[in-house]
């Protein structure tokens, strides 16, 4: 087994898109922890943490296993506290915090430099005339990470201790005292199980020292659980203490498994990890190759990495070939319907991932239920969740956008009739009182106690935005379903259902811009026909809280908005929702305006889309903008704090959203699907309208005569 984990050096390539971080963002606690790193498996797993290795939640960790991938994520090993000896004396490289407050140790005093090198993120430590540099990763599609130290330099001896701090719970939970894990020595390492049916999982080195010294350790505090008003303490184990020497230029890593077999070499796995991230890049840039060059690409390479984050295989045993699905957030999202098919095209069509795309979208076709799609896949594996009203629509969307990159003619004969089947449920009548008004063609959905749509925040009995009625977006949606749902019968030679759908489309289209048109507001009514809300004349309530969803209205593949009213919708939207990283939730007038989001979960969630920013609504947002006035520059301006937020809260990630008020902190998730994935998509739609233009500018310019050759 030694060779596994052995000491052979990394062949070190250029930076992939990289992003550094020096000193001036490195030098305090504050700086360190605030900022945070992902790395994740393809299947569910991830690791994660601050800068400073400083575990602030319960979601940081090396070792998160994805035991029924992409679900049944348990907690494993926590951290690697580091001690380096160099020359006698003695440096931390780790940091905790107790419960108390106390900071021991403080190694984030000698870090000198975090780079973030492709998916891979890399620490430096400087000691006296040497730098010791960290580098971790996970092996595509297994439970293992891989943790190297190289040292660079110097003149003394060197020698790190390495005490592991274990755990083994569900990732959502926290876990305190003695619980009589069972400990294995082995000729490389160690084999925990922390229970009878537990899975074992191993930490292994094949050249370091190995005493076996279990102990526990007490009153880990995670300060951003103590700020979320959770409970914020846990206990780890320390199953054994590692020791390795190093010299000048060599690597030695420290392998930590859940996986029964035996993993691959350390150098081997970064090799071919590197290749997969290089390819992630080629592919990008395959798609934008026809596409006007921008300043620096930098940042779209970046978020076609961190768009890889998300992608996961939803591996059932009885089928021959995992399936494919979208992890909706990091780090405590699993995947989810709605989130799944609005992320899909920026995930896997910007990104030149078709085959992927495909994979979700037939993944998520064998769970149609009374023509709706799963809003949730519980992290336990219990029975899917069907408490949604839009993921059903963003399918609609998901396929057409497929289908126009890919001419996949097959597919579209093989999805026809399961969407003309999810069509009809909606005609007459699915789940939650969704169902289409027969007096105006408007969707209405909702009943008491239930959220349906994207604003779904509840708190025990009460839901925040409960939206019942008929919301914007869900109609803009609407509209668009049965104009793809038209288009697509054209193309199949289905006449009959081209014509009742082409009918059913002019009568959607009609009451929407007849019966969601606010006059007197210059945009659209969030709601109408529900609780909420003014009587009109005619006695149907209308509800006018200024809200983003009304710009899909504008965006969507088939506006329903154009000319002088959408442009009054933007021109209102970005005076009053516009920030440079997304769209607030609710205008600050409104009375319910919410500006910070933080405390406890009744807090957080009563401010949740109450005036909070969401930053996938940038991209939205700039395709309207786009659309309206064929500014490419400006449509590009609106991604330029989102470009400067990929070094900001998680790095090279998009947090999933901000507070309100300025300076728009990152909250949330520090990673989400559909941020990353709706700025892709806004950048690459842009792409292929301005290269169609450039093409035709080409073919229509005059030719000039070429001079006689001598």
């Amino acid at each position: 087994m030694k060779p596994a984990t052995g000491a052979r050096a990394l062949r070190i390539e250029p930076p992939l898109a990289a992003i550094e971080l020096g000193r001036d963002a490195l030098g305090s606690v504050a700086e360190t922890t605030r900022r945070e790193w992902l790395v994740t498996n393809g299947i569910g797993g991830f690791a994660a943490g601050t800068l400073s290795l400083l575990n602030t939640r319960r979601y940081h960790g090396l070792l998160f296993a994805a035991l029924r991938p992409p679900v049944a994520r348990v907690a494993l090993v926590a951290k690697l506290d580091v001690r380096a000896e160099y020359g006698g004396a003695q440096v931390p490289l780790a940091s905790n915090e107790f419960a108390d407050g106390t900071i021991a140790p403080t190694g984030y005093r000698h870090l000198e430099r975090f780079r973030l090198d492709g998916l891979f993120p890399v620490w430096t430590w400087r000691i006296a005339d040497a730098c010791i540099e960290q580098r971790l990763w996970m092996r595509h599609g297994e439970n293992t990470t891989y943790v190297q130290f190289t040292r660079i330099g110097g003149s003394r001896d060197l020698r790190l201790f390495i005490d592991p701090l274990c755990t083994y719970r569900d990732y959502h939970a926290q876990s305190r005292g003695d619980r009589g894990f069972q400990i294995e020595a082995l000729a490389d390492g160690v084999r925990i199980q922390a229970h009878e049916g537990a899975r074992p999982y191993r930490i292994l080195s094949g050249l370091a020292d190995v005493e076996v010294d279990p102990q526990w350790h007490w009153n880990f505090r995670h300060r951003e659980e103590t700020a979320r008003g959770l409970d914020d303490l846990e206990d780890l184990l320390r199953p054994a203490r590692f020791t390795l020497r190093l010299e000048p230029g060599q690597s030695q890593a420290v392998v930590l498994t859940a996986e029964a077999h035996e993993p691959m070499p350390p150098a081997d796995a970064w090799a071919l990890e590197r290749t997969r991230q290089e390819d992630l890049i080629e592919r990008v840039q395959r798609r934008r190759a026809s596409a006007p060059p921008p300043e620096d690409a930098r940042p779209i390479e970046r978020l076609a990495l961190a768009a890889d984050q998300f992608l996961v295989e939803r591996r059932d045993p009885a089928a021959t070939t995992p399936g494919h699905s979208v992890i909706a957030g990091y780090p405590w999202f699993s995947d989810w319907g709605r989130d799944t098919m609005i992320a899909l095209p920026g995930l896997t069509l910007a990104t030149g991932r078709s085959d992927i795309a495909l994979s979700v979208l037939r993944t998520f076709a064998k769970f149609v239920d009374r023509g709706m799609l799963p809003n949730r896949f519980p992290d336990a594996g219990e029975a899917p969740e069907y408490n949604t009203v839009d993921a059903s629509l963003w399918y609609f969307v998901a396929v057409h956008e497929y289908l126009r990159v890919t001419e996949d003619e097959a597919f579209a004969v093989e999805i026809y009739p399961i969407l003309r089947d999810m069509l009809e449920w909606h005609l007459r009548g699915t789940r939650f009182g969704i169902r289409m008004d027969e007096a105006d063609a408007l969707l209405a959905a909702g009943e008491r106690g239930v959220q349906l749509t994207w604003m779904d925040a509840k708190v025990g009995d009460w839901v925040v935005t409960a939206r019942i009625g008929k919301p914007v977006e869900i109609n803009a949606l609407w509209f668009n379903a049965v104009c793809i749902l038209r288009d697509l019968a054209a193309d199949l030679g289905q006449a009959e259902d081209q014509v009742e759908y082409a009918l059913l489309a002019e009568r959607v289209r009609a009451s929407f811009e007849q019966r969601f048109w606010y006059e007197a507001g210059g945009y659209l009514y969030d709601v109408i026909d529900g609780p909420e809300g003014e009587a009109d004349e005619a006695g149907r309530r209308c509800d006018r809280s200024l809200r983003p969803n009304q710009i899909f209205a504008l965006s969507l593949p088939h506006a329903l908005l154009s000319g002088e009213k959408a442009r009054r919708v933007l021109e209102t939207c970005t005076a009053e929702l516009w920030t440079p990283v997304g769209l607030r939730s609710l205008a600050p007038g409104d009375a319910r305006y919410v500006g910070t989001y933080r405390g406890g979960p009744r807090e957080r969630d009563g401010a949740y889309h109450q005036g909070t920013v969401w930053t996938w609504l940038i991209g939205p947002f700039a395709i309207a903008h786009y659309r309206l006035y064929g500014d490419e520059a400006g449509a590009r301006a609106h991604f330029d704090g989102i470009a400067a937020h990929l070094h900001e809260g998680c790095v090279g990630q998009l947090s999933e959203i901000m507070d309100g008020d300025a300076p728009f902190e990152p909250k949330g998730c520090f990673g989400q699907a559909w941020a990353v994935a709706e700025v892709l998509r806004a950048w690459s739609d842009i792409d292929e309208i301005e290269s169609s233009r450039q093409r035709k500018r080409e073919t229509h310019a005059p030719r000039v005569a070429r001079p006689a050759s001598r």
